[in-house]
C-alpha cells in the first residue's frame, strides 16, 4: 500500500469509530430522564387527597405498587392550565373534544364535560371497602375537564373544575390538577 492509501484507509477508520462514537452520545440523550411531575406555577398540594387516591388505587389492585401520583389545585382557570401543561407536553393545541371532529386518531390533548354527581356516585362502592363517610348528594352539577397524554417520563395529567372533594364530601369550585403515571 502507498502512503496516500494508507492515510485515507485511517481517516476512514478514524471517521467510521467517530460516527459510531456519536450515535452511542446521541442515543444516550434521547433516554427519558427520572419521573417527574411539572407542577403548575402557584398551585397547592392537596397531602389528603392524594393519600385518598393511592388508598383507592389499592382497594383495585391490593398486589400492584402504587404508581407516582400527586394531586393539586389551584385558582386558575381551567383553559390556563390545560394550556400551560399541554405546551409544556410539545402538544400544539388542545382538541375541542376527544373525537377530534370525528378524527379517527384520538388526540394528546382535549377537553370534555362530565356530571359531579355521577362521578360521585362511582366512587361511592370504593369510598365504603375504605370506611370513608361519603355524601355523594353534595356533588352537584356539572365540571369542565382536560386530558393531557403522558410522555415516556411525565405523568397524564387530568384537569377539572369544579371539582368533588372526596375526602371532605364538598363541590370545590377551583382547577384540580391530577397528574399520574
Amino acid at each position: 500500500m502507498n502512503r496516500s492509501t494508507r492515510l485515507l484507509a485511517a481517516a476512514m477508520l478514524i471517521a467510521l469509530v467517530a460516527a459510531g462514537c456519536g450515535k452511542e452520545k446521541k442515543n444516550e440523550s434521547t433516554e427519558p430522564e427520572s419521573f417527574a411531575f411539572t407542577i403548575y406555577p402557584g398551585s397547592r398540594y392537596l397531602a389528603q387527597l392524594t393519600d385518598l387516591w393511592k388508598q383507592a388505587r389499592k382497594v383495585f389492585r391490593p398486589n400492584d405498587e402504587v404508581p407516582p401520583i400527586a394531586i393539586y389545585d389551584t385558582d386558575a382557570p381551567l383553559d390556563k392550565v390545560a394550556e400551560f401543561y399541554a405546551q409544556s407536553y410539545g402538544y400544539n393545541k388542545i382538541a375541542p373534544d376527544a373525537t377530534n371532529n370525528l378524527s379517527s386518531a384520538k388526540p394528546p390533548a382535549y377537553y370534555y364535560t362530565g356530571d359531579l354527581a355521577k362521578d360521585a356516585a362511582a366512587i361511592v362502592p370504593v369510598a365504603q371497602k375504605m370506611n370513608i363517610k361519603l355524601d355523594a348528594s353534595k356533588a352537584v352539577g356539572t365540571y369542565r375537564g382536560a386530558q393531557i397524554d403522558p410522555k415516556p417520563n411525565r405523568p397524564r395529567v387530568t384537569i377539572t373544575r369544579p371539582y368533588f372533594d372526596a375526602s371532605t364530601s364538598q363541590t370545590v369550585d377551583r382547577t384540580l390538577i391530577m397528574m399520574a403515571q
